[in-house]
């Protein structure tokens, strides 16, 4: 039950939030996005701390739950969490509380409206992590999309309406691309044992030819490939990541991309695992192409926001590439990534939003110069951006390295092309510390630094990317039967010829 109110309760707290618009003071929407996410984080926690139910002969679960939904199609409300689900819910709620802080000061009108928006988003993205139906995960995926495409739309910078349709058309065109896909398996299915079902892993067992495994599982990747991003799906993201208010920008970045990796990890090759080894290449080429460009092309940009962006495109190609590589080291890499990513590109998301809230401006032309007077926004810019890079000692090394090495080991051109980015990278990151914190002053206006609220999250969220580079082993413990599990699955299922 627990897995239930994990969703539920963000659901409820965003009418409750949306209604609490009319209290008087106005500020009543944030306290309560606040207090329901610090129950779902509670409730998180919990369902970590018990394992309520397992699998046969599966040890990776700590939860789940399985009960009718739409009998006639065969559809269940199937919900489970493993450690890799545990590791993604908790970054997801951790980041919500951050996105409600950050949006503090940002967002005044429309308060009720904004919270149910977020906290709805949230809730999908919770789903994501947990559906084991494929008919209930792809309405958690579309729940997702919606609510982030007001948040966009209306809360947004000046060109957010393009963006925020660029952003629905992108997403909701692969979507209807993956529903074909689930669909397709479904009618597979009721073929082959003339059951009508969504289950995950009744679907895993059905038997399917090359030929058409290689079509369904493309329908699953170019979904999951849009929102990972990859290139050249990548084009809706800095349009969108640039436009969004602060808020929009760290769920955006840090989760929203986070279910595209998921998708790949625990639907696109487990379920295909053939049609997958037969793409990987093809993948994991398309990694390396993500790696280099993103970096190249955050290198060229002078709006802050879009450098963001296109550094999340080359950080993502890491992901890519440990996926399809598949091996202990990658997998774990690849994961590592998703998580210090997570922190590292929402803590630059915030820092840039305080900026434009600053001085009115995302060019960094017009910036320059403002350590003097921001001394705290600019130590911590520094350090958001070296981990950015891959600095040895923070969370984004760690996954990086893993990525690398292990992709070495079995595609060795590949692993040293995915290693140039690493130069890159130090390019567009020392060169963003230049332009925006060092240098002459361009304006001389007064200019505010971090107050109490910023500068304890982002301190926090340092903290974690340092932890997750000294102290990685329990996140790679909380993981291991997860990812042993997905390893197993398909080793098992190339060896049955499926």
């Amino acid at each position: 039950m627990t897995l239930v109110w994990l969703i539920l309760v963000p659901m409820l707290g965003s009418v409750l939030a949306w209604l609490a618009a009319w209290w008087p003071g106005g500020a009543a929407p944030r306290w309560i996005a606040l207090i329901i996410l610090a129950i779902d984080l509670i409730l998180a926690l919990a369902a970590a701390a018990g394992s309520d139910a397992a699998l046969p002969d599966n040890e990776a679960w700590l939860a789940q739950i399985n009960w009718p939904w739409i009998p006639q199609l065969g559809a269940r409300l199937h919900l489970g969490m493993d450690g890799l689900s545990l590791l993604l819910i908790l970054l997801t709620i951790s980041l919500g509380l951050v996105a409600v802080l950050a949006s503090w000061s940002e967002i005044t009108e429309r308060l009720g409206f904004f919270h149910f928006n977020l906290l709805l988003t949230l809730a999908g993205v919770v789903g994501v992590f947990l559906a084991f139906d494929l008919l209930l995960f792809f309405f958690f995926w579309e729940l997702m999309l919606v609510p982030m495409y007001f948040v966009i739309a209306i809360w947004g910078h000046e060109q957010r309406v393009y963006a925020a349709t660029k952003f629905f058309l992108f997403t909701q065109g692969s979507g209807l691309l993956m529903l074909a896909a689930i669909l397709a398996l479904f009618f597979i299915e009721l073929q082959q044992h003339g059951a009508a079902t969504f289950d995950y892993f009744a679907l895993s067992q059905a038997q399917i030819d090359p030929a058409t495994q290689m079509w369904i599982m493309l329908g699953f990747f170019v979904a999951f490939a849009v929102k990972l991003p990859i290139v050249p799906l990548h084009t809706w993201l800095p349009d969108a990541h640039s436009e969004a208010p602060t808020a929009g920008s760290v769920i955006l970045a840090s989760l929203l991309l986070k279910t595209g990796a998921y998708g790949l990890l625990r639907f696109a090759v487990p379920l295909f695992p053939a049609a997958a080894t037969a793409f990987a290449p093809v993948a994991m080429t398309l990694g390396v192409i993500g790696i280099l460009y993103g970096a190249l092309l955050s290198f060229a940009q002078y709006d802050i926001k879009r450098l963001i962006a296109y550094t999340s495109v080359s950080h993502m190609g890491f992901v890519l590439l440990g996926i399809y590589a598949w091996n202990t080291l990658t997998l774990r890499g690849a994961l590592m990534q998703m998580l210090a990513h997570g922190f590292s590109t929402g803590g630059l998301f915030i820092l840039a939003g305080a900026l434009q809230e600053r001085l009115h401006t995302r060019d960094m032309s017009r910036m320059g110069g403002l350590w003097s007077s921001m001394p705290r926004l600019s130590g911590l810019g520094m350090v958001f951006a070296i981990a950015s890079l891959g600095l040895p000692g923070l969370g984004n090394f760690v996954g990086e390295f893993l990525v690398l090495v292990g992709v070495f080991q079995a595609f060795p051109m590949l692993g040293v092309a995915g290693a140039l980015a690493l130069v890159a990278s130090a390019i567009y990151a020392l060169a963003f510390v230049q332009r925006v914190f060092h240098g002459p002053r361009q304006e001389s206006t007064t200019l505010v630094d971090l107050d109490a609220r910023h500068l304890g999250v982002l301190a926090v969220m340092s903290a974690i990317l340092i932890w997750f580079g000294l102290f990685p082993q329990p996140v790679f413990e909380a993981a291991n039967r997860a990812l042993g599990e997905l390893q197993r699955t398909v080793f098992e299922r190339q060896i049955a010829g499926k």
